[in-house]
């Protein structure tokens, strides 16, 4: 296989994807299809077995072929070796850069087992890290990067971030979509869209991270929102209005964040909130649709069978609004549903309830 490149020489080889769950997996295939050898990291190692026996993830892809560029080691020391440059025992280069897609609430304690078991101590190898990670974390209510930041010793030059309307079936299935890499330094952010550009995927380019960061999160929170009014049989005015209002909470929470306005109305906002609001392949939809036909959050939280950022956001995002003096009237409704337990009908109804107000 000819060495991969981009327009600029410099796409990396070898790329660890840390994560291969839905999401993970199915980017270790936009980056295989964009001309990268990919490494996965699977918790389980039935699922990096399957991988490289038999070149499938059923369990997350069905019977979807993979390409012979990506295999898979629940070894993460195996997935990051020869990250400092050097040649791997089997005689291939070292990678090029890390690719971190596990849940949110779980980042912080996966860096400092993965630090461990690497031997980097303090860091991460100095290798550009691109997250894919939509949400925010739990106690500290830091952004994704800020966590890899902080627990991964990784210096932000080097951390991009990816959102947009990243429904995972439909980019396995190599259906158009478009994305933004985010990142402070812009050259970062253009060498990390070329790590993924391809025929059938398009990366565009942005230095802000915190509006793409909020945006990415904030979305799965009005999503559990709009699909509860689908699980309670409102109808595509209630849902536009939800999708809507949900729009101008993520901006006026971005905006006081010092985010780009012009942000929200791009991939990360209105692209990425369209998608998971829209479409029953979404978690966070799924899930709210099934709080809104009567499920309790733990039956629906099994029902979706896996992890719907929007649940654990929820009150991260209430707890930056309040901080920040945001008003964020939807979230503070799903966070009454989700952790507070309130019935879904008495929820919506307090929402319709709030006085006229200027838009």
């Amino acid at each position: 296989m000819a060495e991969p490149t981009d327009r600029t020489g410099a796409a990396p080889r070898r790329i660890a994807v840390l994560g291969a769950g839905s999401w993970g997996t199915t980017f270790a295939l936009v980056l295989a299809r964009a001309g990268a050898d990919v490494v996965l990291w699977a918790r389980r190692e039935e699922v990096a077995r399957e991988i490289r026996d038999r070149h499938t993830s059923t369990a997350y892809l069905g019977e979807r072929e993979l390409p012979a560029s990506i295999t898979a080691t629940a070894d993460v020391a195996e997935a990051l070796a020869g990250v400092d440059g050097t040649d791997r025992v089997d005689g291939t280069n070292g990678i090029d850069g890390i690719v971190l897609a596990v849940p949110a609430q779980s980042l912080r304690q996966n860096l400092g087992e993965w630090r461990a078991a690497c031997g980097t101590g303090d860091a991460l190898p100095e290798v550009p890290v691109l997250s894919l990670i939509k949400g925010i974390e739990r106690g500290t209510d830091a952004r994704m990067s800020q966590v890899i930041e902080d627990a991964g010793g990784v210096d932000r030059a080097r951390i991009a971030v990816l959102s947009g309307p990243n429904l995972s079936a439909e980019i396995a299935a190599a259906e158009p979509c478009a994305s933004v890499v985010a990142a402070h330094d812009e050259d970062l952010a253009r060498e990390l869209a070329h790590w993924c550009a391809g025929p059938a995927f398009r990366a565009y380019t942005s230095n802000d991270v915190v509006g793409v960061e909020i945006a990415g999160a904030t979305k799965n929170v009005v999503a559990l929102g709009v699909g509860a009014a689908a699980g309670l049989d409102f109808g595509d005015n209630a849902r536009a209005s939800l999708i809507t209002r949900g729009l101008a909470e993520i901006a006026r929470l971005g905006a006081a964040a010092g985010a780009d306005p012009a942000t929200f109305a791009g991939l990360a906002g209105m692209g990425d909130l369209v998608a998971t609001c829209a479409s029953p392949l979404s978690r966070n939809f799924r899930l709210g649709r099934a709080l809104g036909e009567g499920m309790s959050i733990d039956d629906a939280v099994r029902a979706v069978g896996q992890t719907a950022e929007g649940v654990a956001t929820a009150r991260a995002v209430a707890d930056i609004a309040e901080r920040l003096g945001i008003d964020m009237p939807i979230t503070r409704s799903v966070v009454d549903v989700v952790d507070g337990g309130r019935e879904i009908g008495e929820a919506t109804a307090a929402l319709l309830a709030r006085s006229v107000r200027p838009e």
